[in-house]
């Protein structure tokens, strides 16, 4: 039902059967391999390198699609590099931070290579030995058929020979410990962005690039701010006299106190916008609008004057300000 409720994957389904429910599924890839089936079958046993863009063989080509590390019939590679996989990390800003961007201090736990055995989880100094998985290849038969795939042994890791295991690691070549990283949130990250750490993921295997930090970003709601793209919205309290004369009051902004010209016989709600003081995007080198929305606030007094000074302004009404309200 999941399948057939869904029209990508019922599309996929059409197309590659069972094999498209399959975790990880690629559809390019497997199109790829598709098409060197053809190219077999039609008699054409030559491999061109520039037939599949980056692949440069046919090893290359199923070791990326089954992620396998190439054929058996291959001299192993050694110790296979590969990239560490990538960490999220969920943050809280306040709204201003939001937008100004800050710097701050965040720990975590992460998995590091191990001091003992530099990574390598055998100790040091120790015998080598052919590895008794995979008898010294550094290779694992993982497909049989006429053509035999193999898979990096991971007990070795490729290496074919192992010695004793690293007491700090267990053999494993990480160990786990908190770390404390000075990250830089940029300027006008909204609810959910995701800014990127370079680097500071999980270590990578033989050798390989450590995966990169995700900082998912939240935001705390302000007061009396809100945020719509890159534009801001502010509540602004004003006086009656404020709207039905007019007048010049100052409205704080991210960069600064500015005026802001209420218009005479403004109402309740009234949007007045400030160009170019809403929310700064570097990438797009832009900046949204600072709308402000006039709230008129009645005198907190029970004064009789004020009660009357109130009454006698009901008289400049033209009509009346209900007229509207039907059922």
């Amino acid at each position: 039902y999941e399948c057939l409720g869904n029209a990508e994957k019922r599309k996929l389904y059409d197309e590659f059967g069972e094999e498209s429910l399959q975790s990880g599924f690629d559809a390019d890839k497997m199109r790829q391999y598709h098409q060197w089936q053809s190219q077999a079958g039609s008699g054409s046993g030559a491999f061109h390198s520039g037939d599949f863009g980056r692949y440069q063989s046919y090893e290359d080509l199923f070791g990326d699609l089954f992620s396998f590390g190439g054929f058996s019939d291959r001299p192993s590679r050694g110790h296979v590099k590969t990239k560490g996989q990538d960490v999220e990390y969920n943050i809280t800003v306040d709204f201003l931070s939001a937008l100004r961007g800050m710097k701050t201090d965040i720990s975590l736990q992460r998995p590091k290579h191990c001091e003992g055995c530099e990574g390598t989880g055998t100790e040091s100094g120790t015998t080598l030995i052919p590895c008794e998985a995979c008898g010294g290849s550094g290779r694992l038969n993982v497909a049989e058929g006429p053509i035999h795939f193999t898979q990096v042994c991971p007990r070795c890791g490729g290496q074919g020979r192992k010695g004793k295991a690293c007491s700090s690691c267990k053999g494993t070549g990480f160990t786990h410990g908190t770390e404390t990283l000075r990250v830089n949130i940029p300027p006008g990250v909204d609810e959910g962005s995701r800014v990127r750490v370079a680097g500071k993921g999980s270590p990578g295997l033989g050798g390989g690039p450590p995966g990169d930090l995700y900082l998912v970003v939240h935001v705390k709601p302000h007061p009396f701010l809100s945020r719509k793209g890159a534009d801001i919205y502010m509540d602004v309290p004003v006086s009656v006299g404020e709207a039905l004369a007019g007048g010049t009051i100052k409205v704080p902004t991210v960069g600064g106190d500015v005026s802001l010209r209420i218009p005479p016989g403004s109402q309740n709600g009234k949007l007045l916008r400030l160009k170019g003081k809403g929310v700064a995007i570097p990438k797009k080198k832009s900046q949204g609008d600072l709308l402000v929305r006039l709230v008129i606030k009645l005198p907190d007094s029970d004064n009789e004057e004020a009660r009357a000074a109130a009454r006698a302004m009901d008289q400049f009404y033209r009509e009346d300000i209900r007229k509207h309200i039907r059922l």
